[in-house]
């Protein structure tokens, strides 16, 4: 009885080993042609030209327009790529078991410029990396596994696969995660925005002193009618221009100056 236990249990840990995603560390990624839509036309891509004598950071995600996909994954590595390129990655690609129409819409939907966004419309790279799951229990039907990876011409020199666990975890296939590996300390992006209106002076001489500062800002518009009111309840203030970086407020054109002498 207890031998028919041990060996219940061997078989349910040799199960457990071959059911876990597979790392491919040190293996050569799949030999696949994807089908991309360019101008209005079907093109090939393949492997090769996407992974042949370059250092391509890889991220994969369940699927375009899904909510961490969308809020998180796609836009840090975006914002995280001049870092990344600085450190000598040439390309940053993102794939999912999406076909090229909806890989293309997604990516006028977001920050997505400094990403290669490539669809596995047939699932056949995602399956060839041991990451095609089933994910039918939402209507998905096979979708990809959430992991990162560095790959060195063809070959994956590492890989970050988010635990098996229920849902859809993310807590190591992130861009922070990946440029930490790649480099480790390299200086990453400041956050910056600021609040305008259309017609503001003060706006036009801040936008300018913080392009001059070389800061790749995002401008917020306030329409009129509602401008003091967001000013007011999110800063304590009632005129813009209002800057934030990294999470802290600069103030109004004065206040920026005055921050842009300190940091010079």
């Amino acid at each position: 009885m207890v031998l028919y236990r041990e060996i219940g249990e061997i078989e349910t840990v040799i199960k457990e080993i071959l059911e876990m995603l597979p790392n491919y560390e040190g293996r050569r990624v799949p030999d696949v042609t994807f089908r991309v839509r360019r101008n209005n036309e079907w093109k090939n891509l393949t492997t090769a030209e996407l992974f042949a004598g370059k250092t391509v950071v890889v991220f994969s995600l369940p699927g375009a327009f899904t909510p961490t996909c969308s809020s998180t994954h796609l836009p840090r590595y975006n914002e995280l790529a001049p870092a990344f390129f600085a450190s000598g990655v040439d390309s940053i690609v993102c794939v999912s078991v999406n076909d090229a129409f909806v890989m293309n819409e997604w990516a006028k939907d977001q920050e997505a410029e400094n990403v290669i966004l490539v669809p596995d419309g047939n699932g056949e790279f995602t399956a060839g990396m041991g990451m095609l799951v089933d994910k039918s229990d939402l209507g998905f039907g096979k979708r990809s596994w959430r992991y990162s990876m560095l790959v060195r011409d063809g070959v994956v020199a590492r890989m970050f696969i988010e635990p098996e666990k229920s849902g859809d975890p993310f807590e190591v296939s992130d861009a922070d995660t990946m440029l930490d590996y790649v480099n480790p300390g390299a200086p990453k992006p400041d956050q910056v925005a600021i609040f305008t209106r259309e017609g503001c002076g003060f706006c036009a001489k801040a936008k300018a002193l913080l392009s001059e500062l070389g800061y790749d800002y995002a401008e917020v518009a306030l329409p009129h009618a509602q401008r003091s009111r967001i000013v007011g309840a999110i800063t304590g203030e009632a005129t813009v221009p209002q800057v934030f970086v990294n999470g802290k407020r600069i103030g109004g054109l004065e206040a920026l100056e005055r921050w842009a002498r300190k940091a010079a």
